[in-house]
């Protein structure tokens, strides 16, 4: 037994450690992303900075408007990065000629889908942490009443949330080579839009309004605001975490169940070796 773990846990590492390796590789486009991640997230806070100067008015608190701009733009970075990662390591297998070799090799496809989700994990705590230092020089952020336990434990939630719906996702780069990155972003963009990462998803068309209640991105945001703005206890925001839950214990095996189904399709029509 305690060999197995052993074995499973250095399965698990070698794709943590190949990931990195990769990063460093494309360290040029690494720090290109990091940049724009970086210039779009200051642009977007700033909105909050001119909303005074737009309207004219100098009722608008600011200094609220901040930091709400700031929360939907740090979360949304971690958790598209978290999505980003996972739904498209199928296509990195493809650009890098190893998703034969891969798929192949004598490894648990849960140990594949494990590391690749510890490497997820870290890699957008660290950009996230990078952009959230650049930001506090820019903009002044007070969090003296927020609950910030409350915040880690509904962002831990809706991360594996997020983790399943980028194993959904994933499944499109395999099934369809030429067309399923394409697809996968299309996914990633309509949960901006529904989720209410920049607005409350109130302002939406009430069918829109529906539809946010199935993405965990809509829970993350509404109480992570919540816990840092309002400093609502931990106790309190059960109404968030409970749905993340139960979304994260459903959609995971879904995700390992459709990737299977569609892992064993693409191996039997031919579809590992071709190059979208």
């Amino acid at each position: 037994m305690l060999e197995t773990l052993k074995l499973v846990s250095r399965q698990g590492y070698a794709f943590v450690a190949r990931n990195f390796h990769l990063v460093k590789r494309y360290w040029g486009w690494e720090l290109v992303w990091l940049i724009y991640c970086i210039v779009n997230a200051l642009s977007i806070t700033f909105i909050g900075v001119g909303m005074g100067t737009l309207t004219g008015s100098q009722d608008v608190d600011t200094g609220y408007l901040v930091v709400y701009l700031m929360i939907g733009t740090l979360v949304w970075q971690f958790l598209s990065s978290l999505f980003e990662n996972i739904s498209q390591m199928i296509q990195w297998e493809r650009w890098e000629g190893t998703i034969e070799y891969t798929l192949m090799a004598p490894v648990r496809r849960y140990v594949h889908m494990a590391g690749q989700t510890v490497f997820a994990i870290i890699y957008g705590l660290i950009l996230t942490g990078l952009i959230a230092i650049v930001m506090a020089l820019f903009f002044e952020l007070d969090l003296s009443r927020a609950n910030i336990f409350g915040s880690v434990i509904i962002l831990a939630m809706g991360g594996v949330s997020f983790v399943g719906i980028g194993i959904v996702a994933s499944v499109l780069p395999l099934l369809y080579p030429e067309r399923g990155t394409q697809m996968a972003y299309i996914i990633q963009a309509l949960l901006l839009l529904i989720s209410g990462v920049y607005y409350p998803v109130e302002v939406l068309p009430g069918w829109l309004q529906t539809v946010a209640k199935i993405s965990p991105a809509t829970y993350v945001l509404e109480g992570m605001r919540r816990a840092l703005l309002e400093g609502t206890p931990t106790y309190e925001l059960g109404g968030y975490i409970w749905p993340l839950l139960g979304m994260g214990i459903v959609v995971l095996p879904i995700g390992m169940s459709l990737f299977r189904a569609g892992e064993r399709y693409a191996r039997r029509t031919g579809r590992l070796k071709r190059s979208g």
